[in-house]
């Protein structure tokens, strides 16, 4: 039987290996395209001893003979169309010097994502199309436009891991907290969250010594483990103080506890690992109340050391400071935040609420409902301002 599997998990490493080899990317992608038609048409039944190395040969003489068809001369003088000598292809996994082409600083994050998406991830136009809620031809424009982008770029070597790392972060927080509640999918439709922890897998085998790396995928294994919880039967929003946890996934739960602590043993702290050692702690309670927000408030803390004045941080910061000192404390720290910081109202009217300030709490509810990110996080915020107004007509 034919393993679709198998084919794309190579793509990403057999379009690494032509770009490596200095090969224009939308010019690879294309000679990759048909170098899996031929597999397909081919392969009748099993892969061949070595697939990646006879979809390497394959997609290389296709680009060459693109090449030659579009102009000789410039075969004869650009380098690396030189054909190279027969043999096995190079096991390395090239997937980290593509995503690093994927995420070049030139390309703006949602073009990067999507590129990303095509190029590494393996999914059509149309899939990534309704992943972002938007038109097919406008994400085919936006991909050829990043195409064009990198046009002439060359990459001999794995460019900036943190780049890499900031897109994949990206991707996973617009598709779990952005786009994890639009309903029920397509079985085609693309789930940005899985994808992005896929590629956050490819990656850490990529460069295992990387703290980082390790943490950033224990964070998205930490968020994602929660999933299930995240909404009720009729699709609104569940917060996770009133989450079923026994719909946690606690072998996610486990394996991104173990990938937290392998990276923190590395004394290389950074914001992935100390995020991701915030949410281990809230996946570690059993119940709501019994959450450690002392060790939170503490893990808070380092991250600011690391990036002062992140408005964000603070922002989560003073939740968990309202945990441990009492909400008006941590309303203290809200009210000295940007007033159109995302998120400030739902926080101010948590804690309002917590203060027993329920008339205040469902005006900043209602309030935070007008500048939600997403419909489900609106429906919930405007759940909770009618919650609390009918509790105080009652």
């Amino acid at each position: 039987m034919f393993d679709e599997h198998l084919l794309r998990d190579l793509t990403p490493q057999v379009l690494g290996v032509l770009v490596g080899r200095g090969a224009d990317f939308a010019a690879a992608e294309d000679a990759v395209q048909d170098a899996l038609v031929e597999a397909v048409r081919r392969w009748d039944g099993d892969a061949p001893d070595d697939p990646k190395g006879w979809l390497v040969t394959v997609a290389w003489r296709r680009f060459l003979d693109a090449r030659r068809s579009a102009s000789a001369r410039a075969l004869r003088e650009v380098h690396v169309t030189r054909e190279p000598a027969p043999g096995p292809a190079g096991q390395a996994d090239d997937t980290l010097l593509l995503l690093s082409r994927c995420c070049h600083p030139a390309l703006s994050p949602a073009s990067a994502i999507a590129l990303t998406l095509r190029a590494v991830g393996g999914l059509t136009t149309a899939q990534i199309a309704r992943a972002f809620l938007v038109p097919e031809s406008t994400m085919a424009q936006r991909i050829s436009r990043a195409k064009r982008t990198l046009a002439g770029e060359r990459f001999e070597r794995p460019g900036d891991v943190r780049a890499v790392l900031r897109v994949l972060y990206l991707m996973f927080d617009q598709g779990f907290f952005e786009r994890g509640f639009a309903g029920e999918r397509k079985a085609d439709d693309a789930d940005l969250a899985a994808e992005a922890i896929r590629l956050a897998r490819q990656l850490a085998a990529s460069v295992p010594g990387d703290a980082e790396a390790a943490g950033l995928l224990a964070l998205m294994l930490l968020h994602h483990a929660r999933r299930a919880a995240r909404t009720d039967a009729a699709g609104d929003l569940v917060p996770l103080a009133l989450q079923d946890r026994s719909l946690w996934d606690t072998a996610m739960i486990g394996e991104g506890v173990d990938l937290l602590q392998g990276a923190l043993v590395r004394d290389r702290l950074g914001e992935y690992q100390i995020q991701a050692a915030i949410a281990a702690l809230h996946d570690d309670a059993a119940t709501a109340e019994e959450t450690d927000w002392s060790q939170i408030l503490e893990w808070y803390d380092e991250l600011l050391k690391l990036g002062p004045g992140n408005p964000v941080v603070a922002l989560n910061r003073a939740v968990a400071v309202g945990h441990v000192d009492g909400p008006l404390a941590g309303l203290r720290l809200v009210e000295g935040l940007d007033a159109k910081l995302p998120r400030r109202d739902a926080v101010a009217a948590y804690l309002h609420e917590r203060a027993g300030n329920t008339a205040e709490a469902a005006r900043l509810y209602a309030v935070a409902a007008r500048s939600a990110p997403s419909t489900a996080e609106m429906g919930h915020l405007l759940r909770q301002a009618a919650r609390l107004n009918r509790a105080r007509s009652d």
